[in-house]
């Protein structure tokens, strides 16, 4: 984690997503998952489905996903076949048979990346096993290059509810050298076939700390943002996990970072929450914008936060099942191959224990930069202010927080730096352990 005074962006995860960390996670495990998918569900509750597409034109450079460039048609009907069978397997296990899925979550890689064709057969084949008619959100990331007005109907067409366009940056130098494959006219056109199709909900993403960032051109960003006036604006500060392109260049060439302190960061994203809470937009998380807070809701990420059963589709997907988090295979290959099989592609598993899945919901709460104590009294029958009180009191004491009644509200100085103050709730021998 990155303190307050960090003056530079250095290797290592930053953003928190799970807990325990995902380095805990191992192979050995994985029969703990089989066994919760062979168990009758629980209880009766949400249940959502994240698929991974993993093509991309190019790699960006700040990219850390399971992605794959120049793969022809062949290769990727290979995969998707994989992803149909996979789900199917997954359909017939008892913890998942008859459920419905509340969400939906297309994510990537580029889900964008495949054609219209490619799109429909793919939805068509999904639902001999599974459906998602009835889901309250099935979102759909894009990257601009990638999308044409028939495209986008098809979105639609399918059942689409959320689209997520990752704009990133309205400066093609920069774009370019971070290794994005899309340049500022594709972002204008594509949005303008969003707006005309029309979704229920719109989201663009920036990144604050582009390789090449200014202050000038941040401002810039932010303005051409607001103008656009999507339902949702996300924004996320540049970090350099291991496996990016920027962090290798760095370790093989002994070269300082390139990217912006996170100081400088923090200063952007709260400069674009006050320029955009001008134009109308309220802070819904440490990274979100929204025009209306009680509409414009993110179900995925909101139910994420709160435990429920996700599965993980595709390759190096993660999910988390009646208590047990997985990951599945993170080789193409592999991955195609167990799915060919007959076999359920997971790599590595953890079950939390209840102290763990309690710490689990409470930091990615907090992301949120409020939660209240009773709803963890009524699912964990657990004081948290009792048992985070010195975590609470240390940020409190800090200015990261207050504690007002039953609320723990973060400041808009803790709410900037929201992910470099998880560690501080971890049991103690997970703090200073490798995150992914």
């Amino acid at each position: 984690m990155s303190s307050e005074t960090s003056t530079t962006t250095e290797i290592g995860s930053y953003f928190v997503t799970n807990y325990p960390p995902y380095s805990l996670w191992k192979r050995e495990n994985v029969h703990e998952i089989v066994e919760a998918f062979e168990q009758p569900p629980r209880r009766e509750g949400p249940l959502g489905l994240y698929i991974h597409i993993p093509f991309c034109r190019k790699r960006c450079k700040f990219c850390y996903f399971r992605v794959y460039t120049d793969q022809n048609a062949k290769a990727i009907e290979n995969y998707v076949q994989a992803l149909i069978k996979e789900v199917a397997l997954l359909a017939e296990q008892p913890g998942i048979a008859g459920r419905k899925f509340d969400f939906v979550y297309f994510g990537g890689g580029t889900p964008s990346y495949l054609s219209a064709k490619q799109l429909k057969s793919l939805r068509d084949r999904l639902h001999q096993s599974i459906s998602w008619d009835d889901a309250r959100e099935v979102t759909f990331e894009c990257e601009p290059g990638t999308l044409s007005l028939d495209k986008v109907k098809t979105l639609r067409d399918i059942g689409v509810t959320r689209v997520s366009l990752g704009v990133e940056n309205f400066d093609d130098k920069i774009l370019e050298e971070n290794g994005r494959a899309h340049l500022t006219p594709e972002v204008e056109r594509a949005y303008g076939w969003i707006q005309d199709v029309g979704f229920p909900q719109v989201n663009i993403d920036l990144i604050a700390g582009m390789v090449g960032e200014t202050d000038e051109n941040w401002a810039d960003c932010v303005d051409k943002a607001g103008k656009m006036s999507p339902d949702n604006i996300t924004i996320y500060q540049m970090e350099l996990p291991y496996n990016t392109i920027i962090s290798k260049e760095m370790q093989e060439g002994g070269l300082a970072s390139p990217v912006a302190s996170w100081a400088t960061k923090r200063r952007w994203v709260d400069e674009a929450f006050n320029t955009l809470a001008g134009v109308g937009y309220k802070v819904s998380s440490g990274n979100e914008v929204v025009k209306n807070l009680e509409t414009d809701k993110f179900i995925y990420r909101d139910s994420l936060f709160r435990g429920i059963d996700l599965l993980g589709t595709g390759v190096a997907s993660f999910g988390h099942f009646q208590g047990v988090h997985y990951q599945n295979l993170d080789q193409l290959n592999d991955y195609v191959a167990a799915c060919d099989e007959g076999r359920l592609p997971v790599n590595r598993a953890l079950t939390p224990s209840p102290h763990q899945t309690l710490i689990r919901e409470v930091i990615l709460q907090l992301k949120e930069g409020r939660i209240s104590g009773e709803p963890f009294r009524q699912k964990f029958g657990v004081d948290i202010f009792e048992e985070f009180r010195d975590a609470f009191a240390a940020q409190q004491a800090a200015g990261y927080l207050t504690v007002e009644g039953d609320e723990v509200i973060l400041t808009r100085r803790g709410l900037l730096q929201v992910d470099s103050l998880l560690t501080e709730y971890f049991e103690e021998e997970h703090r200073e352990v490798r995150y992914t």
